[in-house]
């Protein structure tokens, strides 16, 4: 779910997430331990990003899992970089969120500089997690993704408390098994280093569980797989706005919709190649490119060199209920992605009711059903695209059929209540299993020693045999 394409600056969009609304202090404990029910935790959540500091999916996810955790009894401390205009510290829908002021020598967070910047940010994250913990001692500490690492084995060492990780996607996995620079070595290592050191590992998807095992050799016993969730009601938009977005951008032909983030990973410039084939069985289509990202320039250089410029519209971000409201107007809501460890758009997507078409790969091929809950196709295949898409402008009855099947699976499997008891399993586990995983730690280290991450030359994807 996150980038490591920082080009992107941070977005305040509260049409993606809503941004917590003050509620009352709750209380905070005192002790660990047989202070509270055994089914209840005090949870450290680390992340850098939470609303209103929102890259990709990842600030999202961490938000609503931390208010479905404490809407089921948990004690949830959030601890996330801060923004201007965001308090240092608030409750927020239950949750006790601690933001980490940027120090005054500060760094440019960009892909040059991102290893320095996010070990500066580290160091604020952890002095700020420190202060958390003098309000109350906690259970478990939950890091999310590899850019919150060090402050993660910090508190792991000096809280003497179990670490779970979620690791949201891979550095290898996001170029396809190749680690070009040495800034993604570095980044792939942290990454094993982090799910190695966890005592249990959440991913998205059985994807994610196989690239997390396969790539950094963690047992398959320490990983859980735990979906993205979704809220459903903030993706139905009322019908006034549904129109209003079907005025604006779909004219009198069918209209073909994708969001997200503008990376090459996303796979948009395999839409575009799809979109002249479309247009001829298709007359009239329409498509909007929802969203912004360092791959804008060059899929708007691809729109002029295809001659779609009266066919393409990308409008950038959409907030409030316009982005709902142009999923909803959508023929075809399409996630032409090379790589997605999960897909929560294709989600949001369907619980918005879009009829949807997806590359079958990674999270996505687990998310949609060929054929029952939406149309699949290979990744970068344009054609492949084309047959899927037509499939389901060609037969509006049917692919209305399928968005329906797809918005009930939504509600019946990918609420955060159960996301949140799932996740809560896992703590439970880390806990339990604990001891055993320290003797192990320790026993590693007295045999060992600290020894180096060694990473592998070539891909390791294929090495791995994921691919």
């Amino acid at each position: 779910m996150t980038t490591l394409r920082v080009d992107e600056q941070p977005t305040t969009n509260p049409g993606r997430v809503h941004r917590p609304t003050l509620t009352s202090r709750p209380h905070v404990p005192t002790q660990a331990g047989s202070g509270a029910p055994p089914q209840t935790r005090r949870i450290l959540m680390l992340s850098w990003e939470y609303p209103p500091v929102l890259v990709g999916g990842l600030g999202r996810h961490v938000h609503a899992l931390s208010v479905a955790l404490a809407a089921a009894g948990h004690e949830v401390t959030v601890v996330t970089r801060h923004t201007d205009g965001a308090p240092l510290e608030e409750y927020a829908d239950g949750v006790r969120i601690i933001r980490a002021a940027e120090d005054p020598v500060t760094f440019p967070l960009a892909t040059s500089s991102l290893l320095a910047w996010t070990m500066a940010f580290n160091h604020t994250l952890t002095r700020a997690a420190l202060r958390a913990t003098e309000a109350g001692s906690y259970d478990v500490i939950h890091a999310h993704d590899w850019l919150v690492a060090h402050t993660a084995m910090t508190l792991r060492e000096h809280l003497d408390i179990p670490l779970v990780s979620t690791i949201h996607a891979t550095e290898a996995g996001r170029h396809q098994g190749w680690l070009p620079e040495e800034m993604n070595r570095t980044i792939h290592g942290v990454e094993h280093w982090l799910a190695g050191e966890s005592g249990r590992v959440i991913v998205c998807s059985g994807y994610m569980r196989d690239e997390v095992t396969g790539l950094f050799g963690v047992p398959a016993g320490r990983v859980d797989v735990v979906p993205n969730g979704v809220e459903p009601h903030r993706w139905r938009a009322p019908a006034a706005e549904v129109a209003k977005a079907r005025a604006r951008f779909a004219g009198d032909g069918p209209l073909v919709t994708f969001a997200g983030r503008l990376v090459y990973e996303k796979g948009v410039q395999h839409l575009l190649a799809g979109l002249p084939g479309l247009r001829e069985r298709h007359p009239g289509l329409r498509a909007v490119i929802v969203g912004d990202g360092p791959h804008r320039s060059a899929l708007e250089a691809e729109v002029r060199r295809l001659g779609l410029g009266g066919t393409v519209s990308m409008p950038g971000f959409l907030g409030g209920t316009d982005l709902p409201a142009v999923m909803a107007a959508s023929d075809c809501f399409a996630v032409p992605s090379i790589y997605e460890p999960f897909g929560m758009v294709a989600l949001e997507g369907a619980a918005a009711g879009a009829p949807l078409a997806v590359a079958a790969t990674g999270g996505l091929a687990e998310i949609v059903e060929p054929g029952v809950t939406g149309m699949t196709f290979a990744p970068q295949d344009p054609a492949g695209l084309t047959e899927a898409v037509h499939a389901l402008l060609s037969d509006r009855e049917r692919a209305r059929a399928m968005a329906r099947r797809a918005r009930a699976m939504v509600h019946e499997q990918y609420g955060w209540a159960a996301i949140a008891r799932r996740t809560a399993a896992a703590y439970a586990a880390a806990i339990a299993k604990a001891p055993a995983f320290t003797a192990e730690r320790a026993e590693r280290r007295m045999a060992e020693g600290r020894s180096p991450v060694r990473i592998a030359e070539g891909n390791l994807l294929a090495a791995a045999g994921l691919r």
